[in-house]
């Protein structure tokens, strides 16, 4: 189910706890998921009406023609294809972004996110801590 600025209040709440709960350290307000809703392309998953996932593509936003593609997944419902079908939705929607490179980032203390993002052929690039951060996040490039 895509997201975008004007969708309910109910599909931006989801995206939010999604990313939140997999995310602790770099928590959105409501104004910020509108404001990536604006930006960038975003998904929620569902399975039987239960929330899964959500989906974050990163549009280029110079000439290098570099999209990010992330997948989130719950910890609940991890290796059961939902993060598979969440990163091939993204790769998908990246190519038709004409994207040249992609690559994808990942908090150091999500190993099961760690773990995929390797397991598909990303390499990791940089290591960084944000402003106030004490858990490094980790960018990502597919080879």
């Amino acid at each position: 189910m895509l997201v975008d600025g004007d969708a309910p209040l109910d599909d931006l709440e989801d995206w939010r706890h999604v990313h939140n709960t997999i995310i602790p350290t770099h928590v959105l307000s409501l104004d910020d998921v509108r404001g990536r809703a604006g930006r960038n392309h975003l998904e929620l998953a569902y399975a039987g009406g239960v929330l899964v996932g959500n989906s974050t593509v990163r549009p280029p936003a110079d000439d290098t023609a570099t999209v990010t593609v992330i997948a989130r997944v719950l910890a609940g419902h991890r290796r059961q294809g939902f993060g598979e079908q969440l990163y091939a939705r993204g790769l998908e929607r990246a190519r038709e972004l004409g994207a040249r490179v992609i690559e994808t980032v990942v908090l150091q203390s999500n190993t099961d996110g760690l773990r995929f993002a390797l397991k598909h052929g990303f390499v990791e690039v940089e290591r960084y801590l944000l402003e106030g951060d004490t858990i490094p996040w980790i960018d990502l490039r597919l080879t």
